[in-house]
């Protein structure tokens, strides 16, 4: 019996199955991914290793827990030397100076149950997306496919993430006028590029402003499949005479990366040039947004829209 009992934990420590006790005596066991196996064999560990209560789990959990400790590879961040701990060296060098990996590790704050360091987790995310951008990109599950990542976790990414791209947007919100083509570029790069450089469907968004020239509102108009945008002009008539806009700026995305403007993109600015032009409002501008910083197209700077 001790000996299958051995048998029995070394499975778990190989699974990473953690026994617990819910508060209505049930035993189940922690672990991540799915395993059909591993469900057909719960019942008789429970038994072979007669789980009754929280602290018979507790004494399975210490021994798979000391096991995986023995195993691991790395150092928890806490016993490195102070020159080589992330927290430490912001403080010191500044924020500027860490690597992405450092970084992330920071925003992490503690490693895996397993013994992976915070840093060496940082670096496992990394290498799986390739980029902060690709995590910025991925839906918090695919976060939390990654070993070591939990839901809190991948919350705590997500969230640090959104403020990068908040802080952007404050950025364009500074702009007291739009007066150029240049104006509205960096406008648009700012608040909507790190929002739609990266989706899967097209959107189509105005920006209202005032007679000068001076933002009023961001209105997403409609989202639609991953070549084309649903576009009613009399819903932008609304919008802008619904704000009294003395002008507008659209601004769509393209999924596929090529922000060269299709036939339907020309026609449909067109149509709300003409449109507007009939109750007074000015069209500044078109821009459509590609995969990266440069790849946009302005219909001003292109000469699909006159000089207004």
């Amino acid at each position: 019996m001790p000996e299958e009992r051995s048998e029995i934990i070394r499975f778990l420590i190989e699974k990473k199955a953690y026994p617990r006790c819910s508060k209505t005596g049930k035993i189940f066991f922690l672990r991540r991914g799915r395993d059909d196996g591993f469900e057909e064999l719960k019942e008789r560990i429970i038994e072979r290793l007669g789980l009754k209560t929280e602290d018979d789990c507790k004494s399975v959990r210490e021994i798979i827990k000391a096991e995986l400790a023995k195993r691991r590879r790395t150092r928890p961040i806490k016993k490195w030397i102070k020159e080589e701990r992330p927290r430490e060296m912001l403080i010191k060098h500044g924020a500027e100076t860490l690597t992405p990996a450092k970084l992330l590790a920071i925003i992490l704050g503690t490693g895996s149950s397993e013994g992976v360091s915070a840093e060496d987790l940082a670096r496992r995310i990394l290498n799986h997306f390739g980029s902060l951008r690709a995590i910025d990109s991925a839906h918090i599950f695919d976060l939390q496919a990654i070993e070591g990542i939990g839901e809190a976790k991948a919350a705590q990414i997500k969230a640090a993430l959104e403020i990068g791209k908040r802080l952007m947007r404050e950025e364009a919100e500074r702009k007291t006028k739009i007066r150029t083509v240049k104006d509205v570029v960096e406008y648009v790069g700012d608040y909507y590029a790190p929002y739609l450089r990266d989706k899967e469907k097209e959107f189509f968004n105005i920006i209202l402003l005032d007679v000068r020239n001076k933002v009023i509102d961001n209105i997403e108009l409609s989202k639609g499949s991953v070549s084309a945008s649903v576009v009613d002009v009399k819903e932008i008539i609304k919008e802008a005479t619904k704000k009294t806009a003395s002008a507008i700026i659209m601004v769509h995305n393209h999924p596929s990366g090529d922000a060269e403007p299709s036939n339907d993109d020309i026609e449909i600015t067109r149509r709300v040039v003409e449109a507007c032009s009939l109750v007074g409002i000015k069209v500044l501008d078109h821009i459509v947004i590609g995969k990266n910083k440069d790849d946009y197209v302005s219909f001003m700077d292109r000469g699909l829209i006159k000089g207004v």
